[in-house]
């Protein structure tokens, strides 16, 4: 089962600089998109509903052409779910799951508090409110893996200028607890599973030459469930082509 994420920072943007034609190639039986900022009714075009997928949109409707997540599976699920119950989160267009049989699929688009006190304090209550979500997920006997952007690093082996971020939303202190409390509570960050020591990102500033010099951060997830961990086999980040300010990032899990 190969599964991919991106941020494609806007999905009109990402499919003007090749995107699907890249996804056609990989195969994937699940892709999860976040920051489509698009309605559904935008994305008429037959390139946004790839042959051969089920294509799943869950739009922002408090602020529309803003944030947006989608799932395309190969196999039709049997059920989509587009809301969690706190309407603030939902009507961002944060999240939306696809469940096949005891496997469940998640795209997931956090909160960035990058751009001010308002957004930041969001994302705290963000990460209080769907802490309980994940537990009862984790307890739940589903298989889960959760796809996404999550707009925190983990540790200084997950961003490169470790000491100037530590006052920058995404690198704060009680983010990284907050997310590495998830992983010490039972789930698992199949990249650092599969590479302890590894020092890849998936995000990088569009100032500058960031991407060029790799001043990146890894921002970008797949967080599965126990049960999961050694279905891992493989997984890579995707730098050939820049599809967005982030790269997709692709699991492969024993069937």
């Amino acid at each position: 089962m190969r599964i991919i994420t991106l941020n494609a920072n806007g999905i009109r943007s990402a499919a003007n600089k090749g995107v699907f034609e890249w996804l056609r190639g990989q195969r994937a039986d699940v892709v999860c998109l976040q920051e489509t900022k698009a309605q559904e009714d935008q994305l008429a075009d037959p390139m946004f509903r790839p042959d051969g997928h089920h294509c799943f949109y869950r739009d922002a409707s408090s602020k529309k052409g803003y944030s947006g997540v989608a799932i395309y599976a190969r196999r039709e699920p049997d059920e989509v779910l587009t809301e969690l119950g706190w309407d603030e989160f939902d009507n961002e267009g944060r999240y939306v799951e696809a469940r096949f049989g005891m496997l469940s699929v998640v795209s997931l688009y956090f909160p960035s508090g990058s751009s001010g006190e308002e957004r930041q304090q969001f994302k705290f209550r963000a990460m209080e409110w769907i802490a309980p979500v994940f537990d009862g997920w984790l307890k739940s006997g589903r298989d889960y893996v959760i796809c996404g952007d999550w707009n925190i690093v983990r540790s200084e082996k997950d961003i490169r200028n470790w000491k100037s971020n530590q006052k920058n939303s995404g690198c704060l202190p009680e983010e990284r607890a907050w997310l590495n409390g998830l992983v010490e509570a039972g789930w698992v960050d199949s990249y650092r599973t599969l590479h302890p020591e590894g020092q890849d990102y998936t995000w990088w500033s569009n100032r500058g030459r960031a991407r060029e010099n790799d001043v990146g951060w890894r921002i970008d997830y797949q967080i599965a469930t126990p049960s999961l961990r050694e279905r891992l086999k493989a997984c890579s980040i995707y730098r050939g082509e820049r599809f967005s300010d982030h790269a997709p990032y692709t699991v492969d899990y024993a069937d």
